[in-house]
């Protein structure tokens, strides 16, 4: 079983990890790059210099920097995919089919447990923009997707008004405690940049977690099956 769960993740990670890299860079990186110009003061915001200089590229390529960011989203993928292969297969054992058309549906639990539910209060942010202290908002970010996660498996498999009700006050509790917000809203970027910002960087996330659902879903039905074939 172990060894199943490793195969599918692993091919799973890499797969959607890649194209997750791939989504990023074409669409998210851009807009990073160009916040990044008014962080270090070429560009100002409201400013007679606001327009992008002839001489400055937004959507450069840097080998290295791309590189180490292709690296690190097949990395985080890939340990989603552990996580995600890991609870099909104790759903497998529970009677629970799971392939890729299903993994879809797993795959949009993920996305609104790691990224659209935490970004409802505390959504991404770029870079010269005013944040909390970083260590609170990691612990809150942490906090809101394990409670989603379990909400979410509660209403997908739980039996009851109880588990119903348990799922609904997971959901709700990080946002009515509240995430770590900054005393004051100010910085050098644009609102207007930071709100592209976070709606390409979920429009991408979502995509790159259904296409997660689906090979997970693919793999892992396609171990499954061969372990029956062999047995």
């Amino acid at each position: 079983m172990f060894g199943k769960v490793v195969t599918s993740a692993l091919f799973a990670g890499f797969a959607a990890g890649l194209i997750a890299a791939l989504l990023q860079l074409y669409f998210v990186q851009p807009v990073l790059l160009h916040a990044e110009l008014y962080e270090g003061g070429e560009l100002i915001h409201f400013g007679a210099e606001s327009a992008v200089p002839a001489h400055l590229d937004v959507g450069g390529i840097d080998v290295v920097r791309d590189g180490l960011s292709v690296l690190f989203t097949v990395l985080v993928y890939t340990g989603y995919a552990f996580i995600m292969v890991g609870a099909m297969a104790l759903a497998s054992d529970r009677g629970i089919a799971v392939d890729a058309r299903r993994g879809i549906l797993w795959g949009l639990a993920g996305f609104v447990a790691f990224q659209f539910a935490p970004a409802f209060s505390l959504p991404p942010e770029l870079p010269g923009v005013a944040a909390a202290d970083v260590t609170l908002r990691q612990i809150w970010w942490a906090a809101t997707a394990i409670s989603t996660a379990l909400a979410l498996a509660l209403i997908a498999f739980g039996k009851g008004w109880a588990a119903w009700g348990a799922a609904i006050v997971l959901l709700l509790a990080p946002h009515v405690i509240g995430a770590p917000q900054p005393e004051v809203f100010t910085g050098p970027v644009p609102p207007e940049l930071g709100g592209e910002f976070a709606g390409r960087a979920l429009g991408v996330g979502m995509a790159a977690w259904v296409t997660l659902g689906a090979f997970a879903g693919f793999f892992w039905s396609r171990e499954l099956a061969g372990a029956l074939q062999t047995a």
